[in-house]
């Protein structure tokens, strides 16, 4: 209906922003014909896409915007996956975070074992092992399914089959609170909708995940000891504030982003799920955060890293899963002394070279 409202304006410029998101092949080819005939009366039709096979179909010229910024532009008799994916990754990876890399599954137990997971809509048979000690992360273009399944292992939203192991131990979760009382625990994206308390302090952030602890006979909380936890939660994270009894809600984004995590953390997991755990964070933020994600994969927790940001997974991850289309249609892998190649990531996500996609192996 967005589009057929637009076709029929009679302007002499459209702009399509990912059109065929929702579409069938079968629509997406009609709109194709609609594209071409507008063309051949003089329209001009910007076309917005991360889908490189629609990119070679239609343009005529492509424009690459990263970070906002104009980088260029290839005219058709230009155009290949390896030149237009290296101009939307095109970063210099010498001045990003650094971190010895594992070699996957060496010597490191499987500590979450994701098989067949789907909700028959936006994820499909995903299939996954973490290990012990590693940061795995999950890349994928926005609506490629990222969240979802994180959501699904999590037990926010019902899914349609597949199963979770922790340990080796089989689990039936249905709900976060079933999640988190095995040994995962799950980061939002969405700190302020979804995650903080904003009008509540520091400390009880920090704590309300484990307050049943602090009870003693009667019912009574013991504040000295909840107050302790936080302030110690407090300087182990290096979160900027004058005092645990601070509004959360007056903090930075990249405090706050800690204040949450450091919850996370008071319930001891096995495994963290961690979902864009940089946004809305500035670069020394950004710089902590790496570090305290390093840091728990070093005591031996399975972390579990969604992005957005390449440069971030490049540096912060072990191994990368990538998403397209609700399904994990591919694998890069870290080498000892080589970090995981973003224009494979890129490759993949987009689809831009499907002759080399390879659906990855459940094994390690």
């Amino acid at each position: 209906m967005e589009i057929a409202r637009t076709l029929t304006t009679n302007a002499r410029i459209i702009v399509m922003d990912e059109p065929t998101t929702s579409l069938t092949a079968r629509e997406t080819d009609r709109l194709f014909e609609i594209i071409a005939g507008f063309k051949a009366q003089g329209l001009g039709i910007v076309y917005i896409s991360h889908r490189m096979e629609e990119v070679y179909a239609l343009s005529d010229r492509v424009s690459v915007l990263r970070d906002s910024a104009y980088i260029g532009t290839l005219e058709r008799d230009e155009l290949s996956a390896t030149r237009l994916v290296s101009m939307m990754v095109g970063r210099d990876l010498s001045s990003f975070y650094k971190k010895e890399h594992t070699v996957p599954g060496a010597v490191r137990p499987v500590v979450l074992e994701v098989r067949g997971m789907g909700d028959g809509a936006a994820v499909h048979d995903c299939s996954f092992d973490l290990h012990a000690g590693e940061v795995l992360g999950i890349a994928g273009l926005v609506g490629s399914g990222r969240t979802e399944l994180a959501r699904l292992i999590y037990g926010i939203d019902p899914r349609t089959g597949g199963t979770v192991k922790l340990d080796g131990k089989p689990l039936d979760i249905r709900e976060p609170k079933q999640a988190l009382d095995a040994g995962i625990a799950y980061l939002t994206e969405d700190r302020k909708a979804l995650g903080l308390f904003l009008d509540m302090s520091v400390g009880t952030n920090i704590n309300i995940g484990v307050i049943a602890e602090d009870a003693r006979a009667g019912g009574l909380l013991d504040r000295g000891k909840a107050r302790a936890r936080a302030e110690a939660a407090v300087k182990a994270l290096s979160i900027r504030t004058d005092g645990t009894r601070i509004n959360v809600g007056t903090l930075s984004g990249g405090n706050q982003q800690k204040v949450l995590l450091a919850r996370l953390l008071e319930t001891e997991p096995r495994v963290l799920i961690l979902d864009e755990p940089t946004r809305g964070v500035d670069v020394g933020a950004k710089s902590e955060i790496y570090r305290i994600i390093d840091g728990l994969a070093k005591r031996g927790l399975g972390v579990l890293v969604i992005s957005s940001d390449l440069p971030e997974l490049v540096g912060i991850a072990d191994r990368a899963l990538v998403m397209r289309g609700g399904r994990i249609v591919g694998e890069v892998a870290a080498a000892p002394e080589a970090p995981i190649d973003q224009e494979d990531i890129m490759t993949l996500s987009t689809g831009a070279a499907p002759h080399a996609e390879q659906e990855r192996s459940t094994s390690p």
